[in-house]
């Protein structure tokens, strides 16, 4: 199942929603699913919980997933999906294109502020972000590589990266090593304070620029 721009994938539903009705149906138990996390936590949500909450029948939420895992798994890809679609809408406003045409510097802000904004406001994500809230075995779609290939795929045209060669894996790696930087600054910032200490946020920006300084200028 493609996410809604046509980027990651969701992992596989046991069934994909054909009818709109049915999307809907997804929809609510994904819904549901983030609300849980936020009250009990991963350890203690449950499917039946979920279905209640969501209003469905038990055997609705499992036509779509085979256990809660597999509900959190799709909750985190929903996540990716929805921040790309905001980034994208702040990067096409009229105030993200300034004096320098909306550069790279102003895009990481961008990238940044709509991870804060996420992480104080939307449902389930203080516990599932963009990946599961329990250990997996290490892979190359982990989820700081999904993120970081995603942001690339969104500010390439618009930043002029290079896609090919050596160039180009320099530029995929320094998105990797910006988003895994980024998440663990960010992650100390919300220790820190429940709202994300700002003068740790402050740093984490100022951190950003001056790494990808040396590859993006």
């Amino acid at each position: 199942m493609i996410g809604q721009d046509g980027g990651v994938p969701i992992p596989p539903l046991r069934r994909a929603p054909v009818q709109r009705r049915s999307a809907e149906r997804l929809g609510r138990i994904l819904d549901a699913c983030a609300e849980l996390l936020d009250e009990t936590g991963y350890e203690d949500l449950s499917t039946r919980a979920v279905a209640e909450r969501a209003g469905v029948p038990i055997g609705s939420v499992y036509r779509f997933f085979s256990n809660k895992r597999a509900m959190a798994e799709a909750l985190a890809h929903r996540n990716l999906d929805e921040y790309a679609a905001r980034v994208t809408e702040r990067l096409a406003a009229p105030a993200a294109s300034g004096a320098d045409g909306g550069g790279w510097r102003e895009a990481m802000d961008v990238v940044v502020d709509e991870y804060l904004a996420m992480k104080r406001g939307a449902p389930g994500f203080a516990l599932v972000e963009f990946g599961m809230p329990v250990p997996v075995t290490a892979t190359p779609d982990q989820p700081n590589h999904l993120v970081a290939d995603r942001l690339r795929e969104l500010l390439g045209e618009r930043l002029g990266l290079e896609e090919s060669g050596e160039a180009g894996e320099r530029v995929r790696v320094a998105f990797l090593l910006a988003v895994e930087a980024a998440d663990a600054l960010l992650r100390l910032a919300f220790r820190v304070h429940p709202e994300g200490d700002p003068v740790i946020v402050a740093e984490t920006k100022e951190l950003l620029r001056a790494y990808l300084a040396g590859v993006l200028d």
